[in-house]
C-alpha cells in the first residue's frame, strides 16, 4: 500500500469524487467497485483497517445454512453465489471447507436437516453455467483446489461450485473429525462452505482498490462532515497521530462504518430516512491447540438454547464459535472501542464444546479468545428474529451521504455495489460494477517460493495462502537480516507452534500502514488470536521483540519500543484475548 505519509498528504491535497468513512470489509469493497468505475477515491478508517467487526468473524465465507430456519431464502441465495465469487476471484484466500453434522449411538442423520441441506444444493447452483467442475473431497487437504476447476466462461478466472452435500460412514466421519473418535459417531451428513483470513481479504481488497487509483489512510477520525450548500462535500478529520486536522475534499460521501453507521450525522439519519437503530450483538469466539480439539474438516456443534456453533480448523488450530447475544455498550467502560468476550459467552462456548467432543476443557486451555459485534438492524419488532436483519440496508438522507450498513462478511461485495450504484443512478453515468471480474490479489503455488535460510517449512503454505503472490516480498525481507526468518513464537516441541515470521511484522510496517505491534499481531498477523498466551505474556518479551522488529520502519527508538510493547500489552487486556 502507499505509504500513510504519502497517502495524508494526497488527501488532504486533492479533491475528491467518493470518499468513503470506514476500512473494514465494506468500505473497502466500496473503494474498489467505485475506483474500479473510474471515480477518484480516498478512505479513511479511525483505527486500523479491520480492526472492527471485520477482524472478528467466525472466518467463513459461506451461504448462512442457519438463515433457512427463518425461510430468508433471498439472503441465502445471494450469499451461495457471493461465496463462488469470492472463491473464484480470491482462491489463496477463500478456500472451500467441508463441514459435518455428525449422527450418534445408532441414529441416522437428522431427515429435516437434510432437507435443508437439499435446499442449500438447490440454491449454490448458477442456472445459467449449471453446476461446473465437481470433484469428491479429500481428506486432509483443501475440497477444491482452484486449478482442479475450469473456466468456464472465458475470464481467465477459475470457476468452483461444491458437490452436492452426502452421508458418510462413522468412519469417514471420523477422519474428519479426530475429535469425535471417543463418542464413536454412527454416520454424518457432509457438506461444503468456505473459510478465509477476514482481516487479510480487507486488506487484500484494499490493495486492489489502490491499484485502481484510490487513496487510503489509517488513523483519521471523522469528526464531522464537510458541507456546501447544505449538501455534503466533504469530511473533516483528525488525525490520530498527530493530532493535526484537515478536510478531506469530495463531492460523495459514503458511510461504510457498519456498527458505528448512525454515530455519523445521527439525527440526519434517523430523521429523514426512518432509520431503525442499529442493534450491536456480541459474537465471541475462542481458539485451541489443534490437538486439543483435533479436526481436518468443520464441525457442526450443538449448542444450549436450540443454537449451534461452528468448530473449525484454522491456521494450524481450532476455532470456535460463535454467540449471538446483545451487546450494551452502555455498560462497559469503552463502549465500541474495544470488544472484550464476556465470561459466560467463554463458558458457554466450553460447555458445548465439552459436551460435545468429550473434553474437559476450561478457559486455561484456550490458545485465545475474541469478540465483536455485528452492526444488526433493529426492527423494533419483537416478533421478528434478529437474524432477519442481516440483510444491508442502503440510505441516503438529503445531504446526499450515503449510508451502507448491516450484511456480513460472504456479502461484502454486493453491499458496495448497492452503495455505488446508488452514486452512479444519481448522476446518470454509465458505469456498471466490474468487482465481480477483478481478481484479488494473484495466487502463488508454494513450490514456486524461493526458499530462504532460516524460514521454517511449514510457514511457506501459510506465506502462500496469506498474501499470495506478495509472499515473495515477505520472503525477500526475510533474507535482508537472518533474524526476521524466524518465527515470532518459539517453537515449543511436542506443540505446533504458529510459523508467523518477523518478516511479515516488518511487511507490515512498510508496506500496509501498521502502526502499533497490535496491527501486527491482531490483524496483519492472527498471532494476539491463535497465540495470545505467548504474545501477551505480562514479561512483554514477544511484545518487545515485535516492536523492535518494526522499530527501523516507523523511526522507533529504545524508549519508544518499549512503549509500544507495553501499549499492545494494555490493548491486549482491552480485547480479552488471554481468559483463565
Amino acid at each position: 500500500m502507499i505509504a500513510r505519509t504519502d497517502a495524508i498528504a494526497a488527501l488532504a491535497a486533492e479533491e475528491f469524487d467518493v470518499v468513503v468513512v470506514g476500512g473494514g470489509i465494506t468500505g473497502a469493497g466500496c473503494a474498489l467497485d467505485a475506483a474500479a468505475r473510474g471515480y477518484s477515491v480516498a478512505l479513511v478508517e479511525k483505527a486500523d483497517f479491520a480492526s472492527g467487526t471485520s477482524s472478528r468473524s467466525s472466518k467463513l465465507v459461506h451461504g448462512g445454512l442457519r438463515y433457512l430456519q427463518n425461510f430468508d431464502l433471498g439472503l441465502v441465495r445471494e450469499a451461495l453465489l457471493e461465496r463462488q465469487l469470492n472463491v473464484k476471484l480470491a482462491p489463496h484466500l477463500v478456500k472451500p471447507l467441508p463441514l459435518v453434522v455428525a449422527a450418534f449411538d445408532g441414529a441416522r442423520p437428522d431427515r429435516m436437516v437434510g432437507v435443508g441441506l437439499n435446499l442449500y444444493d438447490v440454491m449454490s447452483v448458477d442456472k445459467i453455467r449449471g453446476r461446473v467442475g465437481r470433484r469428491p473431497a479429500t481428506v486432509g487437504g483443501p475440497s477444491y483446489a482452484a486449478e482442479q476447476v475450469t473456466d468456464t466462461d472465458g475470464d481467465g478466472l477459475a470457476d468452483w461450485a461444491p458437490d452436492r452435500h452426502r452421508i458418510i460412514t462413522g468412519e469417514e466421519v471420523v477422519e474428519r473429525l479426530p475429535a469425535l473418535a471417543g463418542r464413536e459417531p454412527t454416520s454424518g451428513y457432509l457438506f461444503y462452505d468456505c473459510q478465509t483470513d477476514d482481516a487479510r481479504l480487507v486488506l487484500t481488497v484494499l490493495h486492489e482498490a489502490e491499484r485502481f487509483g484510490a487513496v487510503c489512510a489509517n488513523g483519521l477520525n471523522v469528526t464531522e462532515l464537510h458541507e456546501e450548500g447544505g449538501r455534503t462535500r466533504g469530511v473533516h478529520v483528525t488525525d490520530v497521530v498527530t493530532g493535526d486536522r484537515f478536510t478531506v475534499r469530495a463531492t460523495n460521501v459514503i458511510n461504510a462504518t457498519g456498527v458505528w453507521a448512525d454515530r455519523l450525522r445521527p439525527d440526519e439519519l434517523h430523521d429523514e430516512a426512518e432509520v431503525p437503530r442499529i442493534a450491536p450483538s456480541r459474537g465471541t469466539h475462542i481458539t485451541l491447540r489443534h490437538d486439543q480439539i483435533p479436526l481436518v474438516s468443520g464441525a457442526i456443534v450443538p449448542a444450549g438454547g436450540g443454537r449451534t456453533i461452528f468448530a473449525l480448523p484454522w491456521l494450524g488450530g481450532t476455532l470456535i464459535g460463535t454467540t449471538d447475544n446483545d451487546y450494551d455498550e452502555s455498560a462497559t467502560p469503552d463502549g465500541l472501542n474495544h470488544i472484550a468476550p464476556a465470561p459466560q459467552d467463554i463458558e458457554y462456548l466450553l460447555d458445548a464444546t465439552n459436551g460435545y467432543f468429550g473434553t474437559s476443557l476450561t478457559a486455561t486451555d484456550l490458545t485465545g479468545a475474541f469478540a465483536g459485534v455485528r452492526p444488526l438492524i433493529s426492527t423494533g419488532d419483537p416478533k421478528k428474529s434478529v437474524d432477519i436483519s442481516r440483510k444491508a440496508e442502503l440510505y441516503e438522507t438529503s445531504s446526499g451521504m450515503i449510508t451502507i450498513t448491516g450484511g456480513k462478511l460472504t456479502t461484502w461485495r454486493r453491499m458496495a455495489k448497492m452503495a455505488v450504484d446508488r452514486l452512479v443512478e444519481r448522476e446518470g453515468r454509465d458505469a456498471p460494477c466490474r468487482t465481480h471480474e477483478i481478481p484479488l490479489g494473484q495466487a502463488v503455488a508454494v513450490e514456486d517460493l524461493p526458499r530462504i535460510e532460516g524460514v521454517p517449512e511449514d510457514a511457506y503454505e501459510q506465506l502462500a495462502g496469506r498474501y499470495g503472490h506478495t509472499a515473495h516480498e515477505v520472503l525477500a525481507i526475510a533474507a535482508e537480516r537472518g533474524e526476521l526468518a524466524q518465527a515470532v513464537v518459539p517453537t515449543v516441541e511436542g506443540q505446533v507452534t504458529p510459523v508467523d515470521i518477523l518478516a511479515e511484522v516488518v511487511h507490515a510496517a512498510r508496506h500496509e500502514q501498521a502502526r502499533s505491534v497490535g496491527d501486527a499481531l491482531l490483524r496483519r498477523t492472527r498471532l494476539g488470536l491463535t497465540a495470545a498466551r505467548v504474545v501477551a505474556d505480562p514479561s512483554g518479551e514477544t511484545a518487545r521483540r515485535v516492536a523492535a522488529a518494526m522499530a527501523p520502519e516507523l523511526g522507533w527508538d529504545e524508549t519508544r519500543v518499549e512503549a509500544e510493547a507495553q501499549a499492545f500489552l494494555a490493548e491486549a487486556a482491552a480485547e480479552g484475548i488471554v481468559t483463565g
